[in-house]
């Protein structure tokens, strides 16, 4: 069953039945010919034919019909199928109503009455052509903003933006950037010994779950996601450290419910550590010419992580250090309290760390 359907729409029977023959004759079966004596029976038939899937490549209508004319129905008809192209077939149209239809109803061509049969049938081809031509670049385009859009869940927009590409073809091995930012780290809570009891599905079921609660949180507050390492997140964030701390808390908010609805569903609650550190840091890509992966490389980062390895020790959920308490817009929003001042494992300066 073919699923083209081009529909002739004018209230004079014997036109429709000279459109049809014509049409017919000259394009055989591969196209279904429908017609409408009117108006209001074009938009009857038109959604009929929408919701079984027939698709219309091509309108034929005449201007002046009782009722709804032929401008009106055009725009009408466009609305229920935009990708439609209409042909206005009359002697008698206005300007105006011409004018009407090409700003509103997509109007292909005014073909005038009475009309040359072969410029009719090649007129109508030609649209439909056009139709099946930009029906066919339309799935391309979704197809590649499908790709696009899976593209970016494995590397994030943000992180090309902050290398200045638009296009992710033009991501070349060791572009970078050196920028300021705060990097957060947060890690679950003895998971290793928490997924013992766990069979790999239901690991990579919990590890989602969780991680499902946190993104959002980190999107919201500016920041995006450089990689999961596990059940761990590494989070940048390049506008401003408050961003950073007020994901911090946040989640810590969102952890008490995800563990409420743990506990009433008969499953033990979870913990994290929080660490934050602001400081330079190289963004770019690295790896080899077929497997390459985008990264931050510093000082500042391996400080971050240290920091969240620290929230054990002083067993506190959030850790930020000195340099990312400086660059707080106004700390006195925040309840913060000096935790100790530590020299970290790899590292010759002392730190001071708040909670």
């Amino acid at each position: 069953m073919n699923s083209l359907v081009i529909l002739c729409v004018d209230d004079e029977p014997m036109v429709l039945n000279s459109l049809r023959t014509e049409l017919k004759q000259a394009l055989g079966n591969k196209y279904l010919i429908e017609v409408a004596e009117g108006g209001e029976d074009a938009l009857e038939l038109v959604e009929e034919l929408l919701a079984t899937h027939y698709q219309i490549p091509v309108v034929i209508s005449d201007y002046i019909m009782p009722g709804l004319k032929g401008d009106e129905l055009l725009k009408r008809i466009h609305l229920l199928s935009p990708y439609t192209l209409n042909i206005m077939l009359t002697g008698q149209a206005e300007i105006s109503a011409v004018s009407n239809a090409v700003n509103y109803a997509k109007l292909y061509r005014y073909i005038s009455k009475p009309w040359d049969p072969e410029d009719l049938v090649l007129t109508i081809s030609e649209a439909i052509k056009s139709y099946l031509t930009d029906q066919q670049l339309r799935q391309k385009n979704l197809e590649l903003e499908r790709k696009v859009a899976t593209f970016y869940k494995f590397v994030p927009v943000q992180f090309l933006n902050l290398l200045n590409l638009k296009e992710y073809d033009n991501i070349q091995l060791g572009d970078c950037v050196e920028k300021n930012m705060t990097i957060m780290f947060s890690d679950l809570r003895s998971f290793t010994t928490f997924s013992e009891n766990m069979s790999p599905k239901d690991n990579f079921n919990f590890i989602n779950s969780y991680l499902r609660q946190m993104e959002p949180i980190i999107d919201r507050h500016h920041g995006f996601i450089d990689k999961y390492i596990g059940d761990a997140i590494m989070a940048l964030f390049p506008n401003s450290a408050d961003d950073a701390v007020q994901t911090g808390i946040t989640m810590l908010k969102q952890l008490e419910a995800y563990n409420q609805d743990r506990t009433d569903a008969g499953e033990q609650a979870i913990k994290i550590g929080i660490g934050i550190h602001s400081g330079p840091l190289m963004l770019g890509t690295v790896g080899g010419p077929n497997r390459m992966e985008g990264t931050v490389i510093s000082d500042a980062v391996n400080l971050a992580a240290r920091v969240e390895d620290l929230t054990k020790l002083y067993r506190v959920p959030l850790l930020i250090t000195e340099q990312t308490y400086l660059r707080l817009t106004d700390p006195s929003q925040y309840h913060i309290r000096v935790i100790d001042t530590v020299k970290v494992k790899g590292k010759s300066d002392l730190g001071d760390y708040n909670k």
